[in-house]
């Protein structure tokens, strides 16, 4: 290690997707047990992300930063992070950024010592969690014990607050059907088949209660899967991301295709059952932990994965996803001992 133990206040650069800030949330308790609970983390994210942290108490503030390309001196956003630093010095600075257009900013933030991406050489390892890359970047910083058992870690709202809302039975499976990509023009190559869902939901609610989750605006996607079955509690549209953590946290499981709902899941260690097609199960699925279950569902295919490829790109029909079956989803839950 490089630093000196009497780092107090620290800052983290992460202003990617929001599955991207949840791995990153790993550093946090990292800091804390290298350098006590008392150490003051600030993050840079984007505007909507940075919500990740409205009620985790470990953070002390959040800089939202909309417009990474802009230069400093046209950003008002940039120019208040770096004075805030030069008010209020940081003892430490890790960038989970790699682009150049973060360069200049992590130049001009005032800090002793910088490190993560961009600084700390890495060797890419196309052969380990993204998660667990995450963590290489600050591992000058933190005691490889500590490194190791590193992990993400997420606070929703209280489980009071969210009754209070909605009326959640004792006993219920979140679905989570969609992804980033389901606003793009062409195929969703992450996308699993209407008709699976239609089948796995009424499959799942003779047994308990589904609830299904997605974000506000994304509500003509779900119109392809209704109407739904008795039994099921439509949250679309309808949660702040901490209170999408707590639903999920309180469920007996969650099923989702990747993103950001199954890193959620995995970092309030609830069972993750994760479709996986064009994207990698070992280096993109949530981060399995020592006290998580993460169930990556995937056909292995030998043109997967193929995730930003030619391959990907020359594809027509995406049945590395069309051709997991809702019993083979049904089957990875009853061997979980969910169902």
């Amino acid at each position: 290690m490089s630093t000196s133990p009497q780092i107090k206040r620290a800052l983290i650069l992460r202003c990617g997707a929001l599955g991207d800030l949840v791995y990153a949330t790993s550093v946090i308790d990292a800091l804390r047990t290298q350098y006590g609970e008392e150490i003051l983390i600030d993050f840079i994210t984007t505007p909507g992300t940075g919500r990740l942290f409205e009620n985790d108490p470990r953070i002390h503030q959040t800089f939202p930063l909309k417009h990474k390309k802009v230069p400093i001196w046209l950003s008002p956003q940039k120019r208040a992070i770096i004075r805030s630093s030069k008010e209020h010095p940081y003892d430490l600075l890790i960038s989970l950024e790699f682009g150049k257009q973060f360069k200049s900013l992590i130049n001009a933030i005032n800090a002793i010592h910088k490190t993560g991406m961009g600084i700390l050489e890495t060797p890419e390892n196309h052969d380990i969690n993204r998660g667990e890359a995450t963590k290489s970047y600050y591992r000058d910083v933190i005691d490889p014990l500590i490194l190791l058992k590193a992990k993400p870690i997420l606070f929703g709202t209280s489980k009071v607050t969210l009754n209070s809302k909605i009326a959640l039975p004792e006993r219920y499976i979140v679905i989570a059907p969609s992804n980033s990509h389901n606003q793009k023009k062409g195929l969703n190559y992450r996308a699993w088949p209407f008709e699976h869902w239609k089948f796995l939901i009424k499959t799942l609610t003779t047994e308990c209660t589904v609830v299904i989750v997605g974000a506000r605006g994304e509500e003509t996607f779900f119109d392809q899967i209704k109407p739904y079955p008795a039994n099921v509690i439509d949250l679309v549209g309808q949660l702040s991301i901490s209170e999408l953590i707590t639903t999920v946290q309180y469920a007996q499981g969650l099923i989702c295709t990747d993103s950001a709902t199954g890193h959620i899941g995995a970092a309030v260690n609830t069972p993750t059952f994760v479709l996986m097609g064009p994207n990698n199960p070992t280096t993109d699925s949530p981060y399995k932990s020592d006290i998580n279950a993460v169930y990556p569902i995937s056909l292995n295919l030998a043109c997967s994965p193929c995730y930003k490829t030619d391959t990907m790109k020359q594809c027509r029909d995406n049945i590395c996803m069309s051709q997991i079956t809702p019993l083979m989803v049904i089957e990875s839950l009853k061997s979980a001992n969910i169902l």
